[in-house]
């Protein structure tokens, strides 16, 4: 007689969490995060609302797990040091612009700001597993950058940061024109003036 093993709870609880963010991901995409409910997710997953709510706090909370699991970041955020600072942020910002511009993502992307501005806790999440991470990485290659000499001694590595992201997302929040790899590509020129040391003067003076 065959030995009958009993199911595995972790089993079943990671398929159910792979379905809840997939129904999440498809809903929003579907019908937009204004009318996504947890109700909807919950049917959609075949699981019970019950079942969201002792892992998700709320909506937002499920959605930003969903764009998480459906990106690049999570667990693997990382800048390359080729020595190159220029192509480097190339490959950061080039990417970003990429999914800023595509229609699903932005919608998406734009409600859940909205959420993240009002909702503490998911703020502190999405500070925690998303935003301080990319700016400690790139803090990082600036400041390699820095002790290579090749930006300024002096360069206030926060403010850079400001300087490599700010303009940006002030371009998509307003939507002041196309998100473009040759727009990130000068924005990665303009922040390398900003912060190159001056040139030496070869003059021979007066």
């Amino acid at each position: 007689m065959a030995s009958r093993t009993a199911p595995d709870p972790a089993r079943r609880s990671e398929r159910a969490r792979t379905a809840v963010l997939t129904a999440a991901a498809e809903l929003v995409a579907d019908v937009g995060y204004g009318k996504l409910t947890i109700e909807a997710i919950a049917a959609r997953a075949g699981v019970g609302k019950q079942t969201i709510y002792r892992w998700w706090p709320s909506k937002g909370a499920v959605v930003f797990d969903a764009f998480l699991a459906g990106s690049e970041y999570e667990g693997s955020l990382a800048l390359p040091d080729t020595g190159d600072l220029a192509a480097d942020l190339r490959t950061v910002l080039r990417p970003t612009s990429d999914e800023l511009s595509d229609p699903a993502t932005d919608r998406t992307y734009r409600m859940m700001i909205a959420e993240i501005i009002t909702d503490p806790a998911l703020h502190a999440d999405y500070r925690a597993r998303l935003l301080d991470p990319l700016l400690e990485v790139t803090r990082d290659r600036l400041r390699s950058a820095r002790e290579a000499g090749q930006i300024a001694p002096d360069a206030d590595l926060d403010l850079a940061l400001e300087l490599v992201y700010g303009p940006l997302y002030y371009r998509w929040q307003y939507q002041l024109g196309p998100l473009t790899h040759a727009h990130a590509d000068r924005l990665v020129d303009a922040v390398l003036r900003a912060l190159n040391p001056p040139a030496a003067d070869g003059g021979s003076g007066a």
